[in-house]
């Protein structure tokens, strides 16, 4: 699910245990996990996030999503 609010754009993804490749953005970046656990590398460092758990990925900051992360994530990034 895609939609936008303001000049935001959220995104609910479910998440199937599947890595997800490096990606870095101009803007910050938050990661909202409602149920399960996303396991991300943040510029080389574990960083695990469960449920109910908001992480900030920084402007300009390396991150991908790691092997097992499953459950269903709200993304909100700038449009």
């Amino acid at each position: 699910m895609l939609g936008r609010v303001g000049s935001a754009c959220v995104k609910v993804l479910r998440m199937n245990g599947l890595p997800v490749a490096e990606e870095s953005h101009d803007d910050a970046e938050a990661l909202l996990v409602l149920d399960g656990r996303l396991e991300l590398d943040v510029d080389g460092d574990r960083v695990p996030v469960g449920a109910g758990e908001l992480y900030l990925v920084p402007a300009g900051t390396r991150h991908a999503v790691r092997p097992g992360s499953h459950g269903t994530l709200l993304i909100v990034e700038r449009a």
